[in-house]
């Protein structure tokens, strides 16, 4: 995101020098390294810190860029007091409840001040280990595994567990100075730590670590402008996370939009040389009486009136509102029973292999050749039939456009329609709106129950049918329009 370049930019432009003027009246930057030596020296004297052993100096190698005149290269010990923590022994519950010290771990640290944490620990812990409280404006950060480099400023006081080393700077070192050098230098940091099973940068690769000094009224300067022009960056990336969601979801929503003014009748023109939908139900109810007549299909129940409030939106004058059940010879769903499954066989499919709209083998499971001869007596999938997804993932649409016979699962529900040229303009108002907003009406289940849609809401659900001339304009229409729309996915 370019949220994210410009911050390692700004920080980088920063600690060198580039961000702010270099003033004549700043203090020497040799002042203030005496002035920290004298502090050392004399909290060595007052045994409140362990004399350490002198830091490598500085080559000309190790220098990454030049910096201003009045700013010197120093190593990260010289700039401050640094320790990890500890972990008090877990076998030991009296170190942990009812604890009232903050005790930081990696996880905590958030590139921010630090006013809380997930854990703490009690006196008690602090009195038998080699923990330490931090000081409030101690900075921290993390040395272990995946956080490597994650650093806040602490709110609070506190202690830490090993992982995570606390800095308490010296006088004339701006602790937020040196939490922004840390930040600008995390990736730097993680290479330092790679190559291990687990990566680690240790105290002693920190401490060693160089840093460009500037004289502490600059290092103020410097955390003044950063504040400011960082603040600004977070807005940007805000905004830049909330356009990604956006184009993201664009594609989605305009193709939900786009296929519910196809079914509404509001992307295709109607033509007066169409074919009235009446004679489309009409064929469609002798064929049906037919199929009653020659015993290739039971006689279904009389399906219930269409009423007004039923009505979700309107449609143009030569289309009607009908019943999923009206425009089908059958509908009804896979076995009930899981069957035996075999290592090669008959294909047995289910919710997993066609939710997407199209077949996929993944996960596919087999029955025996004479398993699928039982099933199929009661429900056999063809070519042109619609498998609806009747439980856990609701309403998906499938054609079915396989060579080969294969067996359905519970989860599938079987729309066999009586002419199957209406087909794919019917999968078409199955992916609408429209229809999740009829499926969510009448589905069942929710909670710790899987949802699920019963056969005979199926049979009663509403389609808004055109005469078969403008579906296939509806659908070519819709066949452009979205091979665009997959086109503008990111």
């Amino acid at each position: 995101m370019l949220a994210d370049k410009l911050r390692k930019s700004v920080l980088q432009s920063a600690i060198q020098g580039k961000l702010t003027e270099q003033l004549a009246t700043d203090d020497n930057v040799e002042d203030l390294l005496q002035a920290i030596k004298e502090e050392k020296e004399l909290l060595i004297k007052e045994k409140k810190i362990k004399k350490q052993k002198p830091l490598p100096e500085i080559t000309e190698d190790e220098i990454p860029f030049a910096i201003p005149e009045n700013w010197k290269w120093v190593r990260l010990g010289e700039i401050g007091i640094w320790e990890a923590g500890t972990t008090p022994s877990r076998s030991k519950s009296e170190y942990y409840i009812n604890g009232k010290i903050p005790w930081v771990k990696t996880g905590d640290l958030t590139d921010s001040i630090l006013k809380s944490v997930t854990e703490n620990i009690t006196q008690l812990a602090l009195e038998e280990t080699s923990l330490k409280i931090k000081p409030v404006g101690s900075v921290l950060i993390a040395m272990y595994g995946a956080t490597i480099g994650k650093v806040s400023i602490l709110g609070i006081e506190a202690t830490t567990n090993q992982a995570c080393c606390a800095c308490v700077t010296y006088k004339n070192i701006y602790n937020k100075y040196i939490f922004y050098y840390l930040i600008s230098q995390r990736d730097n940091l993680k290479k330092m730590g790679a190559g291990g099973a687990q990566p680690n940068i240790s105290r002693e690769k920190i401490i060693k670590t160089i840093m460009p000094l500037p004289p502490l009224a600059e290092q103020k300067r410097i955390v003044e402008k950063l504040d400011n022009v960082l603040a600004n960056i977070d807005e940007l990336k805000v905004n830049e996370e909330k356009l990604s969601i956006l184009q993201k979801n664009f594609p989605d929503k305009l193709k939900k939009s786009i296929l519910q003014s196809a079914i509404q009748g509001k992307l295709t023109e109607q033509l007066a040389t169409d074919d009235n939908v009446e004679d489309l139900l009409q064929a469609i109810k002798e064929e049906k009486e037919r199929l009653i007549k020659e015993k290739k299909i039971k006689k279904q129940k009389p399906l219930p009136e269409i009423t007004e409030e039923e009505i979700p939106f309107e449609i143009p004058k030569n289309w009607r509102w009908v019943r999923l059940g009206a425009l089908s010879s059958v509908i009804t769903d896979g076995t009930h029973k899981t069957p035996n499954y075999v290592n090669k066989g008959i294909p047995f499919i289910s919710v997993q292999n066609i939710s997407s709209g199209k077949y996929k083998d993944t996960k596919l499971k087999y029955i025996t050749e004479d398993e699928h001869k039982k099933l199929i007596c009661r429900c056999k999938p063809e070519k042109g039939d619609i498998l609806l997804c009747r439980i856990g993932t609701l309403g998906h649409p499938y054609i079915v456009d396989l060579d080969f016979e294969f067996s359905i699962f519970v989860s599938l529900g079987l729309i066999k329609l009586i002419n199957k040229d209406i087909n794919v303009y019917l999968k078409a108002y199955m992916d609408s709106p429209s229809f999740e907003w009829q499926i969510n009406k009448v589905k069942v289940g929710g909670g710790t129950h899987t949802f699920k849609l019963n056969l005979k809401d199926i049979v009663n659900f509403l389609i808004p049918l055109p005469p078969l001339a403008e579906q296939k304009r509806i659908v070519e229409k819709l066949d452009k329009l979205l091979a665009d729309i997959e086109e503008l996915k990111i």
